[in-house]
């Protein structure tokens, strides 16, 4: 009987979802855009940040447990958008909202999901988030958001940086599109993982299950695709975010914000929070990491709208590091399909235990008992 492996931290979730996940899927998760320079720097930029360790300090009794744009959290920790997770194991969308209910952290659900909304919705007892592209279809995006409406959605998370989509040069190479471009080398692949390839075909859904159906004209995968493909809109304005928030009325999340004017424009808007992110390094490459990003914006903004910080974290020691430098939440992408892809709904309980001990132990280590006083003073040069 095979043992099962020790698992002590998201490096080896990641290598575990590699060996089980076929490349396309795993690599759509994994890389980023042109020569990848910001995907590496979200990495390398963390891990330069090292902590003031402090001693004969009382932090007994430690609390992980905030709120983020109101919500109780148990940790400053949301499950990002991400897209195609139902191919990382099946109804992984469902499986993820799930363990983030139980955990007490928000899960986002993408636009470019497999599960719908409704699939969600119909799975879980707590509402979860949705994320939102505005289309050029604007009627299109107007029935996704009253759909998320319908599935008691707490709050809306809207994409702002992907108005022209970056080109994902392993994306094109291993055919990672829908339908997927069978190659020799992705049919031998996927015979090597016949696991991973009997759960997904187990799954309820085998496409982008927001859109099958609904696009007049785009019934099959390959129409869909075409669709989908002319759908991002380079016109996307600050005026189309006035829209949507008042279509939707609720809580709005502003993603994809890098730059301290952008961060300034969108706290006029009255959304109740801004993501710092680059796409995890898969829009424009060159451009600033996250980490680098958030100490101006969060400066620029002050209290005028919370400060949340994604791209790059793998540990509970990055949540911290993103918190010292002025972030009020995070949120992960790729820790979270590495466990998914590792181990389903157990992996990602598994990556949630992690970074919460993690985050936990470096807090007592850094003479901090409640996660709400992290600030730039238990960083060494910040």
């Amino acid at each position: 009987m095979a043992r099962m492996p020790v698992v002590t931290c998201v490096e080896d979730l990641r290598q575990m979802a590699r060996r089980r996940v076929a490349k396309a899927v795993f690599d759509y998760v994994e890389r980023g855009s042109y020569d990848e320079q910001t995907l590496r720097a979200n990495r390398a930029d963390l891990e330069a940040l090292h902590f003031r360790q402090r001693v004969a300090i009382d932090v007994d009794k430690r609390s992980t447990r905030t709120t983020m744009a109101g919500q109780e959290v148990t940790m400053p920790v949301a499950i990002a958008p991400v897209g195609l997770t139902g191919l990382n194991w099946a109804d992984g969308e469902i499986l993820g909202a799930r363990a983030a209910q139980r955990f007490g952290i928000p899960f986002t659900l993408s636009t470019m999901s497999i599960c719908s909304i409704e699939d969600v919705a119909g799975a879980v007892e707590k509402p979860f988030w949705y994320q939102l592209y505005v289309f050029r279809d604007r009627g299109f995006a107007a029935s996704l958001i009253e759909r998320a409406k319908a599935a008691r959605c707490s709050a809306l998370v809207l994409t702002l940086d992907l108005q022209i989509q970056g080109q994902r040069h392993m994306d094109l190479k291993n055919g990672l599109t829908v339908p997927p471009r069978l190659t020799f080398g992705t049919m031998l692949d996927v015979m090597r993982k016949p696991g991973w390839a009997l759960n997904v075909i187990g799954g309820r859904r085998k496409s982008f299950g927001n859109l099958e159906g609904q696009i007049k004209g785009a019934d099959t995968l390959l129409t869909l695709a075409q669709w989908i493909a002319g759908q991002f809109d380079p016109t996307l304005s600050w005026k189309d975010v006035e829209w949507v928030k008042k279509l939707w009325g609720g809580k709005l999340i502003l993603k994809g914000i890098l730059d301290a004017e952008d961060a300034k424009i969108a706290a006029s808007t009255g959304a109740d929070a801004l993501i710092v992110s680059n796409h995890g390094g898969r829009q424009l490459d060159g451009t600033v990491s996250s980490i680098r990003a958030l100490p101006e914006v969060a400066q620029a903004v002050g209290d005028k709208i919370e400060v949340w910080f994604d791209g790059g974290i793998r540990s509970g020691q990055d949540v911290l590091r993103a918190l010292a430098l002025g972030a009020r939440g995070t949120m992960i992408g790729k820790s979270f399909a590495y466990g998914l892809g590792a181990m389903g709904e157990a992996g990602v309980t598994k990556v949630l235990e992690i970074l919460q001990k993690e985050l936990d132990v470096t807090m007592a280590l850094c003479g901090l008992r409640d996660v709400k006083d992290a600030r730039p003073s238990i960083l060494r040069g910040a």
